[in-house]
């Protein structure tokens, strides 16, 4: 039987790393407009006080591979040498089977570069490796002076291994879909948002146009949570081929099967439909099961499978007090993407039915990398002939109580019809949202499609309106903005992503 040969494995990274023989790297991924996470990133791996790798995680196609690459060119630009610079996709047959650690030493025995040598080392897609996680940590604690950095698809798997087996030796980064503030920026729209600096020196912004700003966040809503699709006309005109084919498809026929040996892939396939169909709300593993026609215990599993790859975000409910239920018997999930439901049953126009919750799925999306997410429910209640809904509830992971709640509407009726305030009265009045807060906003937030009213006062309780769409770039801008790195070993967070700043901030 033939073996691959250590000389094949060595042309192969050759080719990989064209900036071994002064090559440099691609113009396409150079000249590609950079995320607003690139400099976070970049700055982590020129740290050298921070002797961790870096674990690049996040659902396919948000641009991992090429933010890599854009490191590589921004570290040749700032004269490191570029033999010191290796980059390995785990994707290629060729490496199949080999550990890091003889990547590493062919590495290092090509370029003659000693264990104290000023090192970066990227794996590309480093779950289709087993054990990767006992590989990584054994060559962070062999080459303390290297910086090595890994990227994966399957999030959340991802970081569970992270966690178990690189406690102390793994910094996780996590690179969410494109957030609208980013998308705005790509497609070079950023006269349509003006920034209004208030009192208190905190970042605000208005718009200047509602009506193209609202034709923007549908283009987002169909397509734009993918770097590539958001700046290519042949991908946005058939998207369901683009997002379909090369990403979901992929991750449920192929990532997911051999991460977790899943034989029946149609099961797979046809409870994630149901799940992109109903993206926002209210779902039950009974309406689940009957609706997919997948066994019950059979959606429970793989529920936590489509979580794992960054495809779905499930939310708990809380009743009218924001008490949470012992027993789950029915919870929301999210897309982590809206781009994903247009892929699957066509784009939706600005007067759709679906629109409502699809604006309400990528509000949630930009917290995606923020600890904020984890504090997120929803509340629903049936109180002594009462019954109600709230979309969103933030409660103080401190105090175990809610601090600020959002009802999302793509709709300006509520301020005509205020009838529709009613559950957000109700709501705050059980909840002690009744007054405004330190920074003399309103505890209760009502998005609209065009109107904006600082403080309205309904029924005694004070509530903020905003556009949809401008409260969804303020979101992302504010949540990119307050990230902060750690500079010294001790001041790391567990995770990169984790926000500094106050929860009402977060809002």
């Amino acid at each position: 039987m033939l073996i691959i040969s250590e000389t094949e494995i060595l042309e192969r990274l050759r080719f990989d790393n064209p900036w071994w023989n002064d090559e440099g790297v691609d113009e396409l991924f150079v000249e590609m407009p950079k995320r607003f996470y690139f400099r976070l990133f970049l700055e982590l791996i020129e740290n050298r006080e921070v002797r961790r790798a870096v674990v690049l995680m996040g659902p396919r196609r948000v641009g991992k591979t090429v933010m890599i690459f854009q490191a590589v060119h921004e570290l040749l630009q700032k004269n490191i040498d570029p033999k010191s610079i290796l980059y390995v996709s785990l994707e290629t047959p060729l490496y199949t089977g080999l550990p890091l650690e003889k990547l590493v030493n062919i590495f290092r025995k090509e370029n003659g570069l000693a264990k104290q040598a000023n090192v970066h080392i990227f794996f590309d897609e480093v779950q289709y490796l087993p054990q990767w996680e006992v590989h990584l940590k054994s060559l962070v604690d062999s080459y303390p002076n290297y910086k090595f950095v890994a990227t994966g698809s399957a999030a959340a798997a991802l970081r569970l291994k992270s966690q178990e087996s690189g406690a102390g030796r793994f910094t996780d980064f996590v690179l969410p879909p494109l957030l609208f503030c980013e998308y705005i920026s790509f497609i070079g729209k950023a006269d349509l948002i003006k920034q209004v600096d208030d009192e208190e020196d905190e970042r605000n912004y208005t718009e200047t146009d509602i009506d193209a700003l609202n034709d923007c966040f549908c283009d987002y809503l169909n397509f734009g949570g993918y770097p590539e699709a958001a700046l290519s006309k042949e991908i946005q005109k058939d998207t369901g081929r683009y997002i379909r084919s090369d990403i979901i498809d992929k991750v449920l026929l192929r990532d997911l099967p051999s991460l977790y040996g899943i034989n029946d892939v149609q099961d797979l396939n046809r409870l994630f439909t149901t799940l992109a169909y109903n993206t926002g709300n209210e779902v039950s593993l009974d309406s689940l099961s009957k609706n997919s026609g997948v066994a019950k215990n059979t959606v429970k599993k793989y529920l936590e499978y489509l979580e794992a790859a960054f495809l779905i975000r499930r939310v708990e409910r809380v009743d009218h007090t924001s008490r949470k239920f012992q027993r789950l018997t029915t919870f929301k999930v999210y897309l982590t993407n809206p781009s994903m439901r247009a892929a699957l049953f066509g784009q939706v126009a600005r007067d759709s039915d679906a629109m409502g919750h699809l604006v309400e799925t990528a509000i949630y999306s930009q917290w995606l990398h923020s600890d904020t997410i984890d504090s997120l429910f929803y509340a629903r209640w049936n109180n002594n002939g009462h019954s109600g809904e709230i979309d969103i509830v933030h409660r103080d992971p401190r105090l175990q109580r809610p601090d600020w709640a959002i009802e999302v509407k793509w709709s300006d009726k509520p301020l005509q019809k205020t009838s529709e305030l009613d559950n957000c009265v109700y709501f705050a009045n059980h909840n002690g949202l009744t007054s405004r807060t330190y920074d003399d906003s309103a505890p209760i937030l009502v998005t609209t499609k065009t109107e904006r009213k600082k403080i309205f006062t309904y029924k005694g309780i004070d509530i903020e309106f905003q556009p949809s769409s401008i409260y969804t770039y303020l979101l992302g801008m504010n949540i990119f903005n307050s990230i902060t790195l750690p500079k010294k070993e001790n001041d790391l967070h567990e995770f990169i992503g984790e926000t500094t700043d106050s929860d009402e901030e977060a809002k």
